[in-house]
């Protein structure tokens, strides 16, 4: 409606009507926009006051839920947050369509009917997809989590929603962590014949406390470079009567999710807890294998400053040749601005480098183990703990200096943010066939030892992730083939390359 119009030559009782009708027209209009806008800051607010409750003091131990299906089988922070989550793993779903496509692949043969899978990970929107993929292959699967501050309470919800029996919240305490585990292994009437495990507490925990149960596991498959090391400890001890897979070590662990995930996600961890500016920043990160070629490349694409620490003279070459100083911690931590610890050791930054340090430095932690910061040695009377948001504490020294201390020395990434879906479907792939594997193969195939995952598996797994990329893969003639002496559908490389510029140094035993 032109209101301008002829607005002079109108009465004034004649413009209004106009105006009034123009009005009553936009109303209309936007009406039902209106009443969308509402319904779902309705459905948002429910879902977010939901979450909000979850936050209450009451320990999860201490509740008393049931699911839609009647069942009680599990212990999450808020069961009412599983349509939250549902939407969380829905998301994740979107760009893990390998692992989907995989799922809908060996549904129709359920190559794990009849596994038991009890799993100690991360709870995740992105490890949700990997196990309602092993119950969409036959599993029936018991579920805890790895870390203490990185599980997603509406994801454990939704999992608990859909009938998995999952023991995990946000926060637990040291004391829930072993309960959690416990209840996931201490079941009446169920007992697991494959373990999932990130980091070995799980593997552990049955090893110490359910030996019978640990000698009829069929197989544990790993994927930390703690729990590897303590699989190759009880080899080595002739303490290990199963045979495990060494996920870690794989290639698509190693290449993509050490690499690329940390290289993505270390900036998301920093960026959501302190804010920084990275331009400038003179950083640190202690080690330089796959998780610390990621961080630092990172880094230093944003203008940081980093130099890096090693023990290996390999790794360390890299390093230089990449632009990179090496030096050792003690040379420059009065310098530095953040410290950022990949190694999976113990004891890499100690007391006395933190002492040094100056006031503002940001510490936190890349390595699955939260024992390379000695975070112990803090907890002491003359210093005073802060926590000035979730997962970010101050720790205070009597002269006022401050060292911002990230999720307490564990692993930044998943406790303080998220992780990329595409790249943790290349590992949770490879976790999944490697179960299937140890699930199917014959009793003579593996015997009680730690293995790598076959070389063709992991060029499968890197092959159903080509499609995302529209990547078409040149095919060798007959003639190529018998040149290089390779089979025309692979493997193309032997099993000891490794697709690196270094080799891996074994970790030194520090128990």
């Amino acid at each position: 409606v032109n209101m301008s119009e002829n607005v002079d030559s109108e009465s004034g009782e004649k413009y209004a009507i106009r105006r009034k009708q123009a009005l009553l027209l936009i109303i209309d209009s936007i009406l039902p926009r209106i009443k969308l806008v509402k319904a779902l800051l309705k459905t948002n607010m429910q879902l977010f006051t939901s979450q909000d409750n979850s936050d209450d003091e009451t320990s999860p131990r201490e509740k008393s839920q049931v699911n839609s299906k009647g069942s009680s089988d599990f212990c999450v922070k808020n069961i009412k947050q599983a349509e939250f989550g549902r939407r969380e793993i829905e998301i994740a779903e979107q760009d893990m369509s390998a692992l989907i496509s995989l799922r809908k692949r060996a549904q129709g043969e359920k190559p794990l009917a009849g596994a038991k899978v009890v799993g100690c990970t991360h709870i995740t929107a992105q490890t949700a997809v990997l196990i309602e993929t092993l119950v969409a292959l036959g599993a029936q699967c018991r579920w805890t989590a790895c870390n203490i501050y990185s599980t997603q309470n509406e994801v454990a919800a939704a999992l608990a929603e859909s009938g998995v029996s999952v023991f995990a919240w946000k926060g637990e305490s040291e004391d829930d962590f072993w309960w959690c585990i416990d209840r996931c292994v201490n079941m009446e009437g169920w007992q697991a014949n494959m373990i999932l495990d990130d980091g070995g507490d799980l593997t552990h925990w049955v090893y110490k406390k359910y030996p019978s149960v640990f000698k009829k596991v069929r197989g544990i498959v790993e994927e930390s470079v703690t729990g590897v090391h303590r699989l190759y400890q009880l080899s080595k001890a002739g303490k290990l009567c199963v045979p495990a897979m060494n996920v870690n070590d794989s290639v698509t662990k190693q290449k993509f999710d050490n690499l690329y995930c940390c290289r993505e996600s270390i900036l998301d961890g920093l960026k959501r807890t302190t804010d920084v500016m990275f331009g400038g920043k003179q950083v640190v990160v202690c080690g330089y294998g796959e998780v610390g070629k990621g961080c630092c490349s990172a880094l230093k694409a944003l203008g940081a400053i980093v130099c890096v620490t090693e023990i290996d003279p390999i790794c360390a070459l890299q390093a230089c040749m990449d632009g990179f100083r090496v030096l050792k911690l003690n040379e420059v931590v009065r310098q530095m601005d953040m410290i950022i610890t990949c190694t999976g050791n113990k004891n890499v930054v100690t007391r006395e480098h933190l002492d040094r340090m100056k006031n503002g430095c940001i510490v936190c932690n890349m390595g699955h183990s939260n024992t390379e910061i000695d975070v112990a040695s803090l907890r002491t009377p003359e210093l005073t703990w802060e926590r000035v948001r979730s997962q970010v504490d101050h720790v205070i020294w009597p002269d006022g200096k401050r060292v911002i201390l990230l999720a307490e020395g564990r692993l930044l990434n998943l406790s303080c943010s998220t992780v990329p879906s595409f790249v943790l479907s290349i590992t949770a792939t490879t976790q999944a066939l490697a179960l299937i594997e140890l699930y199917n193969a014959p009793e003579s195939r593996y015997k009680q030892d730690v293995y790598l995952l076959p070389k063709k598996m992991d060029e499968y797994v890197a092959s159903l992730h080509l499609p995302n990329f529209d990547a078409h893969l040149t095919e060798l003639s007959d003639e190529q083939a018998k040149y290089m002496g390779l089979n025309k559908n692979g493997p193309f490389k032997p099993n000891y390359y490794r697709y690196e510029r270094g080799f891996k140094t074994p970790h030194i035993d520090y128990d």
